[in-house]
């Protein structure tokens, strides 16, 4: 909302973060321009944009976090599929973000339809509001529940979950069997900064093999979009998890309409 209301004027140079459907709407509404480089042909082609107006910067599966205490307080079983969550067992123990605010749902809503297409998906997630304890406004929420008990499940992307882990909390990792969406955040430069090469050195630093390192060296808790470099310790491969692909540009066109019907038919679901 402020890139779209400083258009002309932008008071940042570049727009960092965010999934990469948002930089498909901002290069649509004319808020970024087009910048190709060597750091942008190394990246694979599900990373970036073909004409160079926004690039990827890390990634990160959607999970299940489980706190194994409150679990095994609450008498009920390691959950491994997005079938297990419909069980009575979990009523009032799972914690997700809600579509209305956060970027993190809405890539859950997306892998689902996915998985099981738009009305299934729908009538799944309003089959699961029994169990919801509650849906949070950040999409990291559902982590800081689980982290001190108050939830035992929570569904978000993993960083969040992994660090939790680091820090030795009673938290395991679950990635549900049907499979899971991952988010691919991205970095566009605006249309209009005053400080346009500085912006395309330090996008070519992030998505080059140094960036990319750092990512790991400072405990994000990311994956890289570079084969090549490192992961952090823990984290199983990328390539060995059961990833839902989503069409960004589709998505970004419908998302509208999806949240708006995902508050008619889930959120007051009784």
């Amino acid at each position: 909302a402020r890139i779209q209301a400083e258009k002309g004027r932008p008071q940042a140079d570049i727009w960092f973060g965010a999934p990469s459907e948002n930089h498909v709407s901002a290069k649509n509404e004319g808020l970024t321009v087009a910048y190709k480089s060597p750091a942008l042909d190394a990246l694979g082609k599900d990373f970036k944009d073909p004409e160079g107006f926004w690039r990827c910067i890390y990634m990160n599966p959607l999970a299940f976090g489980i706190n194994t205490k409150a679990l095994t307080k609450a008498g009920a079983s390691m959950p491994t599929s997005w079938q297990d969550l419909l069980k009575p067992e979990y009523a009032n123990l799972i914690q997700v973000p809600t579509p209305q605010a956060s970027g993190t749902a809405k890539a859950q809503v997306y892998g689902l339809i996915e998985i099981m297409g738009e009305d299934a998906a729908m009538a799944y997630m309003a089959a699961l509001n029994k169990n919801i304890q509650t849906y949070t406004t950040s999409g990291t929420g559902p982590s800081k529940g689980v982290n001190v008990g108050d939830a035992a499940i929570g569904v978000q992307f993993t960083p969040a979950f992994f660090n939790s882990i680091s820090q030795g909390l009673p938290v395991e990792v679950v990635f549900p069997s049907e499979g899971v969406p991952a988010e691919a955040p991205a970095v566009s430069i605006l249309k209009g900064v005053k400080n346009e090469q500085a912006a395309k050195t330090f996008i070519d630093w992030m998505t080059g093999p140094k960036g990319q390192n750092a990512l790991t060296q400072q405990n994000t808790f990311f994956y890289p979009v570079l084969a090549t470099a490192t992961l952090a310790q823990g984290m199983p491969a990328f390539d060995s998890l059961k990833i839902i692909p989503y069409d960004t540009q589709y998505y970004s066109d419908n998302n509208e309409r999806l949240v708006t019907r995902w508050v008619n038919e889930v959120l007051t679901a009784k």
